[in-house]
């Protein structure tokens, strides 16, 4: 079975207390419903399109653990420390 990811890029930052407050809760969040963060910050490079903007990208057993993830409680009181800190954007996909 593939595994199932989110990509987070974050539009703007506006309060990165927020952010951080975020961080460390979503974190723990993550890590209990089996995922993995495989990478984040700011991109090293950025072609055609892109822009430098915050990148996170996290690893799940599955689409749907990584969609479970995303939609359980725990996981959207995190997301309530971005409000009016935060836009971004998150698309989850399943790996090849």
């Amino acid at each position: 079975m593939a595994s199932g990811y989110w990509v987070m890029t974050f539009r703007s930052v506006s309060d990165q207390t927020g952010v951080d407050r975020y961080a460390a809760v979503a974190g723990p969040v993550i890590r209990a419903h089996g995922g993995r963060v495989l990478a984040a910050g700011l991109p090293s490079f950025s072609y055609e399109a892109g822009t430098m903007q915050r990148v996170a990208i996290v690893e799940f057993s599955n689409l749907e653990a990584a969609d479970a993830a995303y939609r359980s409680p725990e996981y959207q009181a995190a997301v309530q420390y971005l409000v009016g800190a935060a836009e971004r954007d998150v698309r989850i996909v399943e790996g090849t």
